[in-house]
């Protein structure tokens, strides 16, 4: 008894364990440390030529190695590598929650937000060591760039919460982190250097500042040891003076709030006690506790369930905005003019049904906004409807519906008693969803995948997206009743006796209505912003299926922005100069090219998000009892800004069309000069109170949705940088040319009448699935420019070119004002140049002139798309109202368009040429048709001069030997069929041996040519064809011999 109480006392009197929080942090730092240089160091010392070596050049060009070949390569580099770095996983994780826990406050959710980014960033970290670039590339790559967009909130929000007395750490996270971003410029640059244009000596570059990148992210960590000094920040493991203390963490500033509560058994206070005896209740009736912790539970997430609700609602409503306009368009297209169907647009006026009383009461309850968002689903579920005609019915029908649930919601017309602060809600929640939309069409090949134009066979998910509509309504509508906000008493009233006055209701409706057409016209696609600064290879700007994530970033930043002025009533954000700023942005995205242009781009995305809620705000503030007309006219610009940035490339089917051909720059000026009417004017000094007020200041978010918004802006750019990275592993295929040895090239011409088929559906995958069976080798699109608001922003080859491998030229971009021409290529696109083809009086005509790489051969390659004039007849409200034959109606533009193509397949001769285009002339017809300018004046042969049987589509050649020419039937896809020309391209020192009319048509049997000249066998139409698709007119591929004596 003795032994064991003089026992027990040696343990009482142990001193508890005292580990300094900064010697932790210490630690952490000289592990990283340790772990790449060493890594570095062996590596150099026992396998440098081979860890300098990348794809492009090896030792000397490249002299000093990448972090990944360093660290992922060989052994024992990589092993000693993630030994330490396993080592160091320990002080990392404490490392974050020690950052949390010293600057945790019971006042902001930016500490948990952090802490969450911690650890995230430290997962990825790991992900990326431990998946080297051997492994899996494109894992490697994701969790990387991961990593480091993770870095931005880290950093920044680090900063942040950094105590200003704590002025060493602030100083050193400050440069390190300008120093960090900073350096990924350079290092991007070098790395597209590398990678795109293959430069010898570029990676070790790139490495230099890749290698910096890995310390300054350790240098920045170790701030926190500065932190933890500056705060004495200890854990003690061990007793402090009573049996019921635990280990614990201590630190000056938080030891008397926290010693009392551990050394005394605090007694329960009269709350505690009456939630213990409930409890004890609940559980002799017979309900478990286990029940009542649940239903917390869910109490606790009820209002994180509610916002990702209201945010995928909003997603809805987006979805069925943007359908409107392409669902209707489609009756346009078919009749080259005014069908009549347009007036469905006019649907989106029906929130002026809100002057009703009775309906207005109606559609401000709950009951009333619920059955509005189920009748919006009546658009997404509209893709089951088999005709366009009745997809139009429905659609319009859900947009009426969408419209004034929008109205009620944006204009503060809610829940009773909902104010200010509601409506800012409802903002941020449309900004949020209106960003999703474009993400959904981002990661889904450009098509928004609830549009009723696209169904399970052309990538939809409509199924998925009404089940979650479904719930998300019904959660909506089971939501507890909100209280109403207080009333004023009777001194608060008569205090602010003199009012803030209400400002006009119409100059706050033109500036929503010219916002809403703005966010649909220029980011509902974040490859829209892209295709206007495009042009061509070799490339010197952004791509669409890359760097379209960079409008996610800078959407996100406009919304994070509002989401943080908000929080102190800030007027920044409506003041004029940053409507200067913007309007800039405009200037330089219409005027400049390549990263400038998109860098203009991209100023705009950032101003639009931010000024939408204070837009919103204005309207709420100006529309108060005049909503009906309010929202009725900010619809009634959407629909003229529809009409009128339409008739800047189809000026020449639609009457009065003239006034506005090419006028994009008046268009987009009078957006922004609509916009400008919701920011403050009035001269400083003057109308203070009026400043202050909630339509002129950034309207403030409700208590919590701030962190919502933060935590969905940053999973949203993540996951849009992950869906680029995803789309980037594509395509599975390199693109390769089908028949390397034999030499030969099949070409082929395809007017695609705007991804649209027969049936009002998007038509991408049919197309895929056409060309992947006739294994073509280049292809001409024609009619592809769909970056505009009637044919929903999107981009007709990214299917194609990500899933059958093909280089992409996109051609000249909405803003240059044609129909479109796209050049898809399995050979390397060396130069190309974009024409816009002579036209004094009819439609712009595009085309492509492009040098490709054809087996060592370098060969032009020429798409286009010859204006056609005027249609033969328009029709209104369905009555056809026949005007003047104008069939050849411009001839002076088809005589000059004709001229210059002929001059640029004469500039190179007699290098090899192939012609595909979209000519509208007979064969042989006397000039001044094109088809002799084009044959004569360009040096070029037609594919076969004895087909009479054509009206608009030719292939011409020449410096090649021609094989085969098909023509294959267009089943439902389009208008127009495609055609075919098969080639073999002599070796570069050889040529054509002979160029007579003889050699050219030595006609043949399939069976007297090798079997790599032969056209699928499925598709003859003896056998039935394949898809609606069969060889026609001559029932067969024609066939020719190649000349002897040809040396291929």
């Amino acid at each position: 008894m003795a032994s064991t109480a003089t026992s027990g006392k040696s343990n009482l009197n142990l001193r508890p364990f005292v580990l300094h929080a900064s010697t932790l942090a210490r630690i952490h730092t000289y592990l990283a440390l340790a772990a790449f240089l060493g890594a570095l160091s062996i590596g150099c010392a026992l396998h440098y030529k081979k860890i300098v070596k990348n794809g492009v050049a090896g030792y000397p060009q490249e002299w000093f190695p990448s972090v990944s070949a360093t660290i992922g390569d060989w052994y024992p580099e990589r092993n000693i590598f993630q030994i330490l770095i396993a080592v160091n996983s320990g002080p990392r994780f404490a490392l974050v929650a020690l950052q949390y826990y010293l600057q945790r406050t019971p006042t902001s959710s930016i500490p948990g937000f952090l802490l969450l980014v911690g650890i995230l960033r430290t997962l990825s970290c790991g992900g990326w060591v431990y998946i080297t670039s051997s492994d899996d590339h494109d894992v490697h790559d994701v969790l990387m760039i991961g990593y480091i967009v993770l870095n931005l909130p880290w950093m920044f929000g680090s900063i942040a919460c950094t105590p200003l007395s704590h002025v060493a750490s602030r100083r050193r996270r400050r440069w390190t982190s300008l120093l960090f971003f900073a350096a990924l410029v350079p290092m991007i640059y070098f790395f597209v250097q590398h990678k795109v244009h293959r430069v010898p000596g570029a990676y070790t570059r790139y490495s230099f500042f890749e290698w910096a990148l890995i310390l300054l992210d350790v240098w920045y960590d170790s701030s926190a040891e500065l932190d933890f000094k500056a705060a004495d920040l200890k854990i003690t493991i061990g007793t402090l003076g009573g049996p019921s203390d635990a280990d614990k963490l201590t630190s000056p500033t938080s030891q008397s709030d926290i010693t009392p509560k551990v050394a005394t058994a605090p007694t329960p206070s009269m709350n505690e006690k009456e939630v213990q005896k409930a409890i004890s209740e609940v559980a002799t009736a017979g309900a478990p506790q286990s029940d009542a912790r649940r239903s917390s539970i869910f109490a606790r997430a009820r209002p994180t369930i509610s916002f990702v609700g209201d945010v995928y609602l909003s997603y809805i409503f987006w979805s069925v905005y943007t359908a409107l306009a392409p669902t209707l368009f489609y009756f346009s297209v078919w009749e080259l003019g005014i069908a009549g169907q347009e007036l469905a647009l006019l649907s989106m006026l029906s929130p002026v049904l809100l002057g009703i009383p009775l309906f207005r009461e109606w559609a401000h309850t709950r009951e009333g906004r619920a059955v509005l968002h189920g009748l919006a689903l009546v658009g997404v579920a509209a893709y089951a409807a088999p005709s366009p005609l009745g997809r139009l019915f429905l659609v319009s029908f859900a947009s009426a519906a969408a419209s004034i649930g929008a109205a009620v919601d944006w204009l503060g017309a809610g829940d009773a008693g909902a104010g200010v602060g509601v409506g800012a809600y409802q903002a941020i929640v449309a900004g949020l969803g209106f960003l999703v939309s474009s993400l959904a069409k981002h990661a889904n090949h450009t098509n928004n995948p609830v549009w009723p134009s696209v169904d399970s066979r052309s990538g939809g998910w409509n199924k998925t997206g009404l089940a979650l509509a479904l719930l998300a309504i019904a959660e909506f509508a089971s939501r507890p009743a909100t209280a109403p906000a207080p009333k004023k008493s009777d001194k608060e009233t008569s205090s602010s006796s003199a009012p803030t006055p209400q400002p006009h209701w119409l100059p706050a409706s033109l500036a929503l209505g010219s916002l809403l057409f703005s966010l649909h016209s220029l980011l509902s696609d974040p490859s829209t912003l892209i295709a206007w600064s495009w042009t061509g290879y070799p490339v010197s700007g952004p791509v669409p299926n890359v760097h379209g994530s960079l409008t996610h970033v800078a959407h996100g930043l406009g919304l994070a922005l509002v989401a943080f002025l908000s929080y102190t009533g800030s007027r920044a954000l409506m003041h004029p100069l940053w409507l200067a700023a913007g309007a800039g942005s405009a200037y330089v995205l219409y005027a400049y090219r390549d990263w400038t242009g998109y860098a203009g781009g991209l100023g705009v995305a950032l101003f639009l998000a931010s000024v939408g809620p204070g837009v919103c705000a204005r309207a709420a503030v100006a529309g108060r009892g005049r909503v009906a007309r309010t929202a009725a006219v900010a619809w009634l610009v959407v629909c003229v800004f529809d009409v009128v940035s339409t008739f800047t490339v189809a000026y020449a089917f639609v009457p009065g069309g003239t006034y506005f051909r090419e006028r994009t720059d008046l268009v987009l000026a009078a957006q922004f000069g609509l916009i400008a009417l919701a920011f403050d004017w009035r001269l400083p000094g003057r109308s203070n109170s009026s400043r202050t007020s909630p339509a002129r200041a950034t309207p403030r978010l409700p208590s919590g949705a701030h962190y919502k918004t933060q935590y969905t802006l940053a999973l949203l750019t993540a996951l849009s940088l992950l869906s680029t990275l995803w789309r980037a592993s594509w395509p599975g295929v390199a693109p390769r040319p089908h028949r390397e040895a034999a030499r030969i090239v099949r070409a082929g011409i395809w007017t695609v009448h705007f991804g649209i088929d027969n049936e009002g559906r998007d038509s991408q995958r049919r197309m895929r699935d056409l060309i992947r069976d006739m294994e073509l080798d280049v292809v001409g699109l024609l009619e592809t420019d769909l970056h505009r608001v009637v044919f929903g922003n999107r981009d007709l080859s990214r299917v194609i070119a990500e899933e059958l491998g093909y280089y992409v030229d996109i051609g000249p971009g909405p803003n240059q004002h044609t129909w479109g021409a796209v050049l898809l290529s399995k050979f390397p696109i060396l130069n190309s140049t974009h024409h816009l083809l002579p036209s004094p009086d009819g439609e712009l005509a595009p085309a492509i002139e492009a040098i490709l790489d054809m087996y060592g051969t370098e060969v032009k390659v020429v798409v286009s798309h010859n204006g056609q004039g005027k249609p033969l007849h328009t029709s209104t409200f369905g009555a056809t109202i026949p005007l003047t034959p104008v069939a050849e109606e411009t001839p002076v533009d088809r005589e000059l368009q004709s001229k210059e193509l002929g001059r640029i397949m004469s500039a190179s001769y007699p290098q090899p040429v192939i012609f595909l285009g979209y000519v509208v002339t007979k064969p042989h017809a006397p000039r001044p048709a094109p088809y002799d300018f084009m044959v004569t004046d360009g040096y070029v042969h037609d594919i076969d001069a004895e087909d009479y049987d054509r009206w608009c589509e030719y292939i011409f050649y020449r410096g090649l030997y021609r094989t085969a020419y098909a023509r294959v039937s267009r089943s439902t896809i389009t208008d127009t069929e495609l055609q075919i020309g098969q080639f073999v391209v002599p070796r570069p020192t050889e040529g054509v041996v002979d160029d007579s009319k003889e050699a050219r048509y030595l006609r043949a049997w399939k069976e007297e040519l090798p079997t790599d000249h032969w056209f699928p066998m499925e598709y003859y139409p003896e056998v039935g064809g394949k898809r609606g698709h069969f060889y026609h007119v001559f029932n067969t591929p024609l066939y020719y011999k190649i000349p002897e004596g040809a040396t291929v």
